[in-house]
């Protein structure tokens, strides 16, 4: 299923080994499932970039990846194949600013054996002495782009991402590798967090650099990681964003306007009522289990038919007239 890369584990070790060490914690996110604004793509692109970092684990793609759903990428030039774009599914040790350690598990999200996955995971933080797990993601909601992002945290830590009061009681929901990770290690006594960022649903099927940095900070307040770096670059790319959402309702795009007004005077309302004590202004205006069920059925559904939707399922092409496919700069 996985094989150490040793010197790889060697750094680990040493880590763990150190006086004082509490435990590290892992990072994870799997391409491929709810991620609407690409909010934890975003983050792990940005930390296998920036940070520097060391593999420890790889997974065996060929076990766990569906080549003819997904299909890699290769490059032919003039006469022949020249190159395979192999899917890797790796865990690194990573250093933040101040040279803290940290463990970051990405790839393709499996598309079997997820039990047999799900074990070896556990098996590799128990190995590791990993203190707390850590999964990210965006989901489309009814918000506009004018007022904060919203979390939702879940998992077993909640507590370290105050201040964000569940949505419902329960809804039940296509699955996710990451999710039955989250459900497993609990299972068997480990801490796990998840953070979820809502990103406004006319722009959740491009990059909606706000959600990834609203997670880099519930992380960085959850965990003690420090990603400055990370955090200033999203910062600058959500200006972006925000300039050309509001240029395209400057020039009247009136659908978007009726859009974002009206998720406005939504958003505003319920903020009100929070204020007064009182959990909704109107029963209508919380998604229903049933309806954030059937929105993660959709966005699924349009990832997979969307053209060349490979292993994300992006097209580049955003919600009223292109607003997400014209924010992403």
């Amino acid at each position: 299923m996985y094989t150490w890369d040793e010197s790889g584990l060697e750094a680990v070790d040493a880590v763990i080994g150190e006086p004082g060490s509490g435990g590290l914690v892992m990072l994870y996110h799997f391409e491929g499932y709810m991620d609407a604004g690409e909010a934890g793509e975003q983050i792990v692109e940005r930390l296998k970039d920036t940070q520097p970092s060391v593999t420890v684990a790889r997974f065996d793609a060929d076990r766990l990846v569906d080549y003819r759903a997904r299909r890699p990428t290769m490059t032919f030039r003039s006469d022949r194949w020249v190159a395979y774009d192999t899917p890797r599914l790796e865990l690194r040790l990573v250093r933040d600013a101040t040279g803290a350690p940290f463990l970051l598990l990405s790839g393709p999200e499996p598309d079997v054996q997820w039990e047999a996955f799900t074990s070896a995971v556990r098996e590799i933080t128990e190995r590791l002495n990993v203190r707390m797990s850590v999964n990210f993601h965006g989901i489309p909601m009814g918000v506009p782009h004018t007022r904060p992002v919203g979390l939702t945290p879940h998992g077993t830590r909640t507590d370290l991402v105050p201040g964000h009061r569940p949505l419902f009681e329960e809804a039940e929901v296509p699955g996710s590798a990451a999710g039955l990770i989250e459900l497993r290690l609990a299972e068997s006594g480990h801490d796990v967090l998840g953070v979820v960022a809502h990103v406004p649903h006319y722009v959740a099927r491009s990059a909606y650099p706000d959600a990834a940095l609203v997670i880099v900070e519930a992380i960085t307040s959850a965990t003690g990681l420090v990603l400055p770096d990370i955090a200033h670059a999203l910062r600058n790319e959500a200006l972006k964003t925000q300039n050309e959402i509001e240029r395209q309702l400057a020039e009247g795009d009136e659908d978007l306007v009726s859009v974002v007004r009206g998720l406005e005077q939504q958003y505003d309302a319920m903020a009100g009522a929070e204020t007064r004590g009182s959990l909704v202004a109107e029963p209508s205006e919380l998604p229903s289990a049933d309806e954030l069920g059937a929105v993660f059925e959709q966005f699924l559904a349009e990832r997979e038919a969307a053209p060349g939707s490979g292993d994300s399922g992006d097209d580049g092409e955003g919600g009223a007239d292109g607003a997400g496919g014209e924010s992403t700069g």
